[in-house]
């Protein structure tokens, strides 16, 4: 890609939506370099895995389709998509996701849902979470009240103890 041809902000989504799960490494000199070491069909089979292949063929090029500056003509629940399978490329042992389903519709986060459990599979995660169906399938679920653990344990033992983790999914059942 010829320097200058698309300006990066460092937000990590321009370009084409192969490019953009296919990246190794993005400057933060302003300007983007991608270096390449996956084929199209490890991308294309870590996009299905994630639920991601599916919008992306629906859009009019693929997966040569540009996003835009800052992924600006794909949803937030898309961007989170190609952010999935980008991290499965990557295959890290340990996998930190902050918020991984905030911010979308609940028809998006089914999919999100489905793809982040393939993501997660056969690796540590840490996972930061308001949306308890986001860890709901976690093997230990630790509860942080004013900066303290307050409740630790899996998912069904928290809700035999109807403490603090308790409250907090059965008000966001109740809504």
């Amino acid at each position: 890609m010829a320097k200058g041809a698309n300006r990066c902000s460092c937000d990590n989504f321009c370009c084409l939506c192969i490019l953009n799960i296919a990246y190794v490494f993005l400057c933060c000199q302003g300007y983007l370099k991608i270096f390449i070491n996956h084929n199209f069909e490890e991308v294309t089979a870590a996009a299905k895995a994630v639920c991601a292949h599916e919008f992306i063929m629906e859009t009019e090029n693929g997966y040569q389709t540009e996003v835009n500056e800052r992924g600006s003509r794909l949803s937030v629940g898309e961007r989170q998509l190609i952010s999935f399978a980008r991290a499965l490329l990557a295959d890290p042992r340990i996998l930190i996701l902050d918020e991984a389903t905030a911010n979308i519709d609940t028809r998006t986060e089914k999919a999100l849902q489905e793809g982040l459990n393939r993501l997660l599979k056969g690796r540590t995660s840490f996972i930061i979470a308001h949306r308890l169906s986001t860890i709901q399938h976690s093997s230990l679920i630790m509860v942080v009240d004013k900066g303290r653990i307050v409740e630790s344990g899996n998912h069904s033992q928290l809700l035999a103890r109807e403490g603090e983790y308790y409250k907090l999914f059965m008000s966001q059942w109740v809504e």
